[in-house]
């Protein structure tokens, strides 16, 4: 009985999900409908847009996974650079890059870089699209190998199966609606994952023994409440987490000023006074998300204890979520609701990305490779179209790149987030904010960012000690020393760039 309920309860929530991109699906008259909403975002449905499709599958499951087998030391200091990274995306670029972008009528973050240095071949547009696609593809196999796990995990559903479907459906929706279903369906998702936090925190605490056992088992293990150490919880020892450790992961903070699909946020909303009202409601948001998934591995790790859940070792701590839901189910059909809709929340985090991702890359193909790289001229029919068909395609590649169960959701995440930092980030910024920036150094830039990733990833990282630093923060002060040096040697902007860059400031 409790399995109905749950898929039941399921089953309504997407079928809402694609009710929503149906709704929408009228809306879309042009390209600007599809990609940004025509720019007439609210405050409220931006914050939580933004925020939802930042807080991937890793938010319920990565994040909790971790700190179920580590403690709260990396988990804790990587939410503490992303709180901090969220507030000041939100407080120096939203405002920035909402102004700057509808003058130049810019409505994808490739488009917006290649007016605002006045990229006649189109470069910055061709190169930008291509690194959003390499990184957004695992980006969304992330997504998918998440639902799969989910179903799996819970009901034994074929993990191939599963994954197959939810990828159906997110793309459904995001096809039909575009970019207000993608937002609405956020603002939706937000909810439904905040209730899921809220209510699996509840439930942990009461079965681990109530907050005193939680806490008092987290101090008898070595190194786990502390954000100095980190907990191994096969071998019951810890090691210590120096300052490199934590420079390297609140280094996640940086990805943010170059995420195509929050910048888009900030590009669509209607107004930019409202993005004060917009900051705060998506800052406090993620802090308080972020301390309760943690608290989550914690409580987890206090139910394992307790006798209530076996020991999650490896990738399967990620499923942490998923167990104690099916706890919850065992205790009446409203408790049975209550952990579908719990378990909805793990889909509307992975949907709230995956369908943003997509998004973005569609906009890219569409918009900035054929149609301003390749000169190709579309109807907006044709267009959408070409979007449309994009969303398809790179849902199919991340399929096949999620086919293997056992992958880490938290690993596949944090290389697209380093990409996406690394090759955006310091050239966003010095976009916005450096007046004699040149089209040259934002090229630079962006490429050497992009291949640091690569390289310290694969080639530096392996070599350990201080090369084992998060690939984000070698990749962000690679890009940037790279524009900085580039743009002074090479030719100044132009007179009207820099009364495009002026009328951006007032």
């Amino acid at each position: 009985m409790s399995e109905i309920c749950i898929i039941v309860t399921i089953v309504v929530y997407l079928v809402a999900m694609l009710l929503v991109g149906f709704a929408y699906s009228k809306t879309n008259n042009d390209s600007t409908d599809f990609y940004l909403g025509g720019r007439k975002m609210g405050p409220l449905v931006t914050a939580m847009s933004a925020e939802a499709s930042d807080m991937s599958s890793w938010l319920l499951m990565g994040m909790p996974g971790l700190a179920y087998l580590t403690g709260i030391a990396s988990p804790g200091w990587t939410a503490i650079g992303l709180a901090v990274g969220t507030w000041l995306n939100w407080l120096i670029v939203a405002r920035r890059i909402r102004r700057y972008s509808a003058n130049l009528d810019a409505i994808t973050v490739p488009q917006f870089l290649s007016l605002r240095f006045h990229d006649q071949r189109n470069l910055l547009n061709a190169l930008g699209a291509v690194i959003i696609i390499v990184f957004f593809v695992p980006y969304t196999a992330s997504g998918f190998a998440a639902c799969g796990k989910l179903f799996h995990s819970l009901f034994g559903v074929d993990y191939m199966i599963a994954m197959l479907v939810s990828a159906l459906v997110i793309v459904g929706y995001t096809i039909l609606g575009g970019f207000r279903a993608v937002t609405t369906t956020d603002l939706i998702q937000s909810v439904v994952m905040s209730l899921a936090l809220i209510a699996v925190l509840s439930y942990g605490i009461v079965v681990a023994g109530g907050w005193d056992a939680v806490v008092s088992n987290a101090q008898s293990l070595s190194g786990y409440l502390t954000m100095a150490a980190s907990h191994d919880a096969v071998t019951g020892g810890a090691a210590s987490y120096s300052l490199l450790d934590i420079v390297s992961t609140m280094a996640w903070g940086l990805g943010y000023f170059g995420m195509p699909h929050i910048l888009l946020r900030f590009m669509a909303i209607e107004d930019e006074k409202k993005l004060v009202l917009s900051r705060r409601i998506a800052t406090v948001w993620v802090v308080i998300a972020m301390a309760a998934s943690i608290v989550i591995g914690m409580v987890g790790l206090g139910m394992t204890k307790a006798g209530a859940l076996e020991f999650l070792s490896g990738s399967s701590s990620e499923t942490l979520i998923v167990r104690i839901a099916s706890l919850i189910s065992q205790h009446g059909v409203l408790a049975a609701i209550l952990a579908g809709l719990i378990l909805a929340g793990i889909l509307a985090a992975t949907m709230s990305t995956a369908d943003s991702q997509m998004l973005a890359a569609a906009s890219s193909v569409s918009q900035n490779i054929l149609q301003e790289f390749g000169h190709l001229k579309l109807t907006e029919k044709q267009s959408l179209f070409v979007a449309r068909l994009t969303i398809v395609c790179v849902s199919v590649v991340g399929v096949v790149l999620a086919r293997d169960p056992d992958s880490s959701v938290f690993g596949i995440v944090s290389f697209a987030w380093a990409g996406f930092g690394g090759a955006f980030g310091a050239v966003v910024l010095c976009a916005l904010f450096w007046k004699r920036c040149n089209w040259q150094g934002a090229l630079a830039g962006m490429l050497s960012g992009g291949l640091m990733v690569f390289v310290w990833k694969y080639l530096i990282s392996p070599l350990g000690g201080v090369f084992g630093i998060y690939e984000l923060l070698p990749a962000f002060l690679t890009s940037l020393a790279v524009i900085v040096v580039v743009s002074l040697v090479t030719p100044a902007p132009s007179a009207e760039i820099v009364a495009e860059f002026e009328a951006a400031k007032k």
